[in-house]
């Protein structure tokens, strides 16, 4: 292979910007996607949570009152 070659392999040419932020967005965007949806998720699961809880209390204020 002459180090030319070898070369061309390494090192293409400098990206477009439309390329640059393609490259982020493929390197990046993962990420934040699944970011987004823990977050969503773990409100998800503390509302259901707070709603189970809430239910459980007004339960127990139901048979206190008795």
């Amino acid at each position: 292979m002459s180090p030319l070659t070898a070369h061309t392999l390494w090192h293409l040419g400098a990206l477009h910007p439309a390329e640059q932020a393609l490259a982020a967005a493929l390197a990046f965007g993962p990420f934040l996607v699944l970011g987004v949806v823990v977050t969503l998720r773990q409100r998800a699961l503390r509302a259901e949570d707070d709603a189970a809880r809430g239910a459980a209390a007004s339960q127990e204020a139901s048979v206190d009152s008795r």
